[in-house]
C-alpha cells in the first residue's frame, strides 16, 4: 500500500505529513515514560521493527487475482509493544524504506504512515482488538479478534489512499473503480494478515505466556524481553535474508487496483518543483532501489543484501533513537 509521490499534489500530501507528525509527537509523549523505565522495551521495539521491515518484502500471492500482498505489520507491532511504540516503529520503517529503498515517496510518507500505521494503532486495535480479547484470551477468541482488526484496518486504510488520490486531483477517472478495486483486494489482503498475525502472536504466547496478559509497554515491562527479543531477531534475519527471495513477482494491490482501474496521471498534473526535487533526493538516497542493487542487477545477492541492510538500519536507527531519548530525559531530570 506504500504510495508514490505522483498520485498526491504537494498540498495533500503535505496535510498528511501534518497530521502523521502530530500523531508522532503523542506517541513520543506517551511513550516516552515507559522506554526510559525499561532498555528491554527500546531493545524489543528496535527488534520488532526490524522484523516487520522485512516481513514486508515478503509478497504473497493472492489466489485467482493476479496480484500479491504484504502484511503492513503494524497490528502485530501494536499488540507486543502498544499502539504508540507501534506508531513511532512503524513511522521509522516507512521512512527508512522510503529515503533508503525507493519504497514509497517521501511526499508520500505522511499520507503511508497514517494509512498503513494509524488505522491500526489508533483505531483497530483500541476499539476491536482490545475489546475482543479482553476477557478471552483464548487461540480462538486471539484468531478471531485479529482477522477483524486486520482486516478493518486495511479496509480504512485502502479507503485513504483512494481519497487522497481523489483530493489530490492528480489522476484521471475513473475512481470510483479504484475504490472498489482497492477495497476488494485490500479485503482479501487483510484476511492473510490477520491470519498471519494470529499466528505469530499465537506462537509467542506460548514461548512466553505473560505476553498476552498485555502488551509490554502497557505492562511497563516486556516480561521475559530478551527471550522474545531472540525469537523475533531470528525471525527477522530468516524473513530478510532467505523467505524474501520466494515473494511473489505479481503488482501489489495497490499496483494491481491502478492497472485495473485504467488510472493514469491527468494531462494538468505535471511534475511540479516539488515532486522533481522530491524524486530528485530520493534517487540520491536510495543506495538499494526497489530492494536490488542500483545498477538494477544482483539477484539474490541484491536481495538479501537489502534485507540485512534493511534490519540493521531498522533496528539499530530506532534503538538509538530511543536509548538518546532515555539519556536525555535522564539528563533532564538531574539537572532539576
Amino acid at each position: 500500500m506504500h504510495m508514490a509521490d505522483a498520485f498526491l499534489s504537494p498540498a495533500v500530501g503535505g496535510g498528511m505529513w501534518a497530521l502523521a507528525a502530530a500523531a508522532g509527537g503523542v506517541s513520543i509523549k506517551k511513550s516516552k515514560g515507559l522506554t526510559e523505565e525499561s532498555s528491554k522495551l527500546i531493545t524489543l521495539t528496535g527488534v520488532s521493527a526490524a522484523f516487520v521491515f522485512a516481513a514486508q518484502m515478503i509478497n504473497f500471492t493472492i489466489p485467482g487475482t493476479g496480484s500479491s500482498g504484504h502484511i503492513a505489520g503494524a497490528l502485530f507491532l501494536t499488540i507486543l509493544l502498544g499502539p504508540y511504540l507501534s506508531f513511532l516503529a512503524m513511522g521509522a520503517i516507512l521512512l527508512i524504506q522510503a529515503l533508503f529503498f525507493a519504497d514509497g515517496g517521501i511526499l508520500a510518507y505522511g499520507a503511508n504512515v497514517i494509512n498503513m500505521a494509524f488505522f491500526a494503532n489508533f483505531i483497530a486495535y483500541p476499539f476491536i482488538y482490545k475489546p475482543l480479547t479482553v476477557r478471552d484470551k483464548s487461540p480462538k477468541r486471539i484468531y478471531l479478534a485479529t482477522i477483524f482488526s486486520a482486516v478493518a484496518a486495511l479496509q480504512l486504510g485502502a479507503f485513504a489512499v483512494t481519497l487522497q488520490t481523489a483530493l489530490s486531483g492528480r489522476v484521471a477517472l475513473p475512481l470510483g473503480s479504484f475504490l472498489t478495486l482497492m477495497q476488494s483486494i485490500h479485503l482479501a489482503i487483510g484476511f492473510v494478515e490477520g491470519l498471519m498475525t494470529a499466528v505469530l502472536v499465537s506462537y509467542l504466547s506460548r514461548q512466553v505466556p505473560e505476553i498476552l496478559g498485555s502488551s509490554p509497554a502497557e505492562s511497563g515491562e516486556p516480561g521475559n524481553g530478551y527471550r522474545v527479543v531472540g525469537i523475533i531477531g531470528l525471525a527477522a534475519l530468516f524473513c530478510g535474508g532467505v523467505f524474501s527471495l520466494f515473494a511473489s513477482d505479481l503488482p501489489d494491490g495497490l499496483e494491481w487496483s491502478i492497472d485495473r482501474a485504467s488510472l493514469t496521471l491527468s494531462t494538468e498534473a505535471v511534475m511540479g518543483k516539488t515532486h522533481l526535487f522530491l524524486e530528485g533526493l530520493q534517487e540520491k538516497l536510495a543506495f538499494l532501489p526497489d530492494y536490488a542493487l542500483v545498477s538494477g542487477s544482483g539477484g539474490a545477492f541484491g536481495t538479501m543484501l537489502s534485507g540485512f541492510a534493511g534490519i540493521g538500519i531498522t533496528a539499530g536507527v530506532l534503538s538509538l533513537c530511543l536509548f538518546f531519548g532515555k539519556s536525555l530525559a535522564r539528563k533532564r531530570a538531574m539537572s532539576k
